[in-house]
């Protein structure tokens, strides 16, 4: 005599639909605030409607993507979770803008083993959060709860970012010249690269960490959001545009994973190097504990970490003061750090 099987519901199979949708009512406050023109309906479709501003004549779609790393390991462990939205956006738009592109609009994917809706609406605040700082819509995104796939109370971030620039206002660096100068904006912290060897050096340190750096208290200080440059970059691409008659800006490089070293000659053309001199920029107590800790050189320093400096800007000689003048005036921490010269047989990079 057959007996027929007791039902299992989805929600005994771990997916709680419910969670689902209370999650969404909590997002809907927080996307809402980040909406703006060209937005044509709010989320909750399939698909993410977006009409590009009538303000761009050749508009061309400048789009990114990106996540946390492993960065979202301390979040799990310190029970950190409202600022790494803030890393997703800003590791996107940041991106988006060294094209010499304005965020339009941004997507995210949040994927756990079991959705737990305070810390997933934890995580969606800090995503609306950076969209609304970049003057970016939040207009749609995923969140998978796919049981078995992660340890409980982890998760995965992914974002996506689609921006516009006018075709004829494309940054590509090809006009950067020998004599051009390089100009540093000063990071927040770690941003979101280097943290396999942060978390070494946590390891590491054990109870010998510090209690405070740069004034912050130790976990604040090394979690600190990636920081986002849009606002006062577009400001500075419009009062300061790249042309034959007043040179302007030149090229942009957002200084993410590989560093200074590697992330600049991506905006150099062939044949020409940044000379960086030492010591052009300070090094904050969170960085120089890293490299003390790690016990690594100033080379590896540069090409692991921003190491103080998130996003570099080369200028035309002759408009670099006032480039740095309206990059101050929104809020940026400016440093000259070096010049443009010929390569010859060293490397695209040179620490002088």
């Amino acid at each position: 005599m057959s007996t027929t099987p007791s039902p299992i519901s989805y929600k005994d199979a771990g997916v709680d639909i419910d969670a689902g949708d209370a999650l969404v009512e909590r997002i809907k406050p927080l996307a809402k605030k980040t909406m703006r023109e060209g937005v044509m309906a709010g989320i909750g479709g399939f698909g993410a409607l977006f009409e590009v501003p009538k303000k761009y004549k050749e508009p061309v779609l400048v789009s990114g993507t990106d996540g946390v790393g492993t960065k979202l390991k301390l979040a799990f462990e310190w029970n950190m979770h409202d600022t790494v939205g803030i890393d997703l956006v800003a590791m996107s738009v940041n991106d988006v803008l060294v094209q010499g592109a304005e965020p339009l609009f941004f997507l995210d994917y949040f994927a756990c083993g079991k959705l737990d809706v305070d810390t997933a609406a934890a995580v969606v605040g800090g995503i609306a959060r950076g969209c609304e700082l970049s003057g970016c819509a939040l207009i749609g995104g995923e969140t998978a709860e796919m049981p078995g796939m992660y340890p409980a109370g982890e998760y995965d971030l992914a974002g996506f970012a689609v921006g516009a620039v006018e075709k004829s206002k494309i940054l590509n660096g090809q006009n950067v010249q020998a004599g051009d100068v390089v100009l540093g904006l000063a990071s927040s912290g770690v941003h979101s690269n280097g943290f396999s060897l942060v978390r070494k050096c946590i390891e590491r340190a054990g109870s010998g960490a510090p209690a405070t750096l740069d004034g912050k208290p130790f976990k604040q200080a090394v979690m600190e959001p990636t920081r986002l440059y849009v606002k006062s970059v577009l400001a500075a691409l419009a009062a300061h545009p790249h042309s034959a008659a007043q040179g302007g800006i030149k090229a942009l490089a957002h200084i993410t994973g590989g560093g200074l070293l590697e992330n600049i000659p991506r905006v150099l053309p062939d044949g020409l190097a940044a000379q960086l001199g030492r010591g052009s920029w300070p090094q904050t107590e969170l960085f120089a504990w890293l490299q003390a800790t790690a016990g690594i050189d100033e080379v590896e320093m540069n090409r692991t970490f921003n190491n103080g400096i998130g996003m570099v800007v080369v200028a035309a000689a002759d408009a670099a003061d006032a480039v740095a003048a309206t990059l101050r005036a929104h809020s940026e921490t400016v440093h000259a750090i070096g010049t443009i010269a010929p390569r010859g047989q060293g490397n695209a990079v040179q620490l002088v």
